[in-house]
């Protein structure tokens, strides 16, 4: 066998070898060199976005420590941070030449309150954050099973929209743990719809709305706090109850 030295493939494959690692090596000595580099300042984070509830202090907290080095700012840093601020659902971070970072925040939108203190947004996302108590009032309230936050927040759309010709808009809507449907309505109707089989709900629903005015609509109206529970779990009809109602 050869020497290395006399075969000229095997010095040529050395040689290329030892070329490769002494560049990897200028190359990672040259980004530790850029990275602690005074010459390349961080000197501004821009924050952009439309923010409405957002607390621009605890922004400003997230942001603090944020400077240094242009090119070793850490990005997916300041975006953990600013996520965990609260109305704030998604952050975009980059680097703009040749001193800043400019931050794009995307506020939640409050659909719906939903159980005891969490809020659903307009993608059906649950979030929690702080929320004025007249806001809150006017959104209506949401309960089912972790995960079917955004299931919820599709239905209730088809239900606010069957629900049109009666001019009665869902302010409560339940997915119970079996999966049935309940709904109450701001006109004092409680809708017992029940689980999907072989009729969906939206079916049982829309055929409570055409049969309603000349059936319950034509009954004297409660008074007080007395709601009417509907059941529409009845393959061919309904069954009605009037009952007072303890909020």
């Amino acid at each position: 066998m050869k020497p290395m030295w006399d075969n000229p493939r095997l010095l040529n494959l050395a040689s290329n070898v030892l070329i490769g690692i002494a560049v990897t090596l200028f190359a990672y000595a040259g980004l530790q060199m850029l990275l602690r580099s005074p010459l390349f300042p961080l000197k501004e984070v821009v924050v952009r976005g439309e923010l409405v509830n957002a607390d621009r202090e605890e922004i400003t907290n997230a942001l603090d420590g944020v400077g240094g080095n242009f090119f070793a700012a850490d990005l997916a840093a300041v975006r953990g941070r600013l996520e965990q601020v609260g109305w704030v659902r998604r952050v975009e971070a980059r680097r703009v030449w040749p001193d800043r970072i400019e931050v794009r925040l995307e506020e939640h939108v409050a659909f719906a309150r939903w159980g005891d203190a969490g809020l659903v947004n307009t993608f059906g996302e649950p979030f929690a954050a702080a929320i004025d108590a007249a806001v809150q009032g006017q959104l209506p309230l949401f309960a089912g099973p972790a995960g079917t936050e955004a299931e919820v927040s599709r239905r209730y759309r088809q239900f606010v929209e069957l629900l049109t010709p009666l001019g009665n808009v869902p302010e409560r809507v339940v997915l119970t743990p079996r999966h049935a449907w309940q709904l109450r309505t701001a006109g004092g109707l409680e809708l017992e719809l029940g689980r999907d089989g072989t009729e969906a709900v939206e079916q049982r629903l829309a055929r409570f709305v055409a049969a309603y005015p000349d059936s319950i609509g034509r009954l004297p109206q409660p008074a007080g706090a007395a709601r009417r529970h509907v059941d529409l779990r009845y393959p061919n009809g309904f069954a009605l109850r009037v009952a007072g109602w303890k909020s």
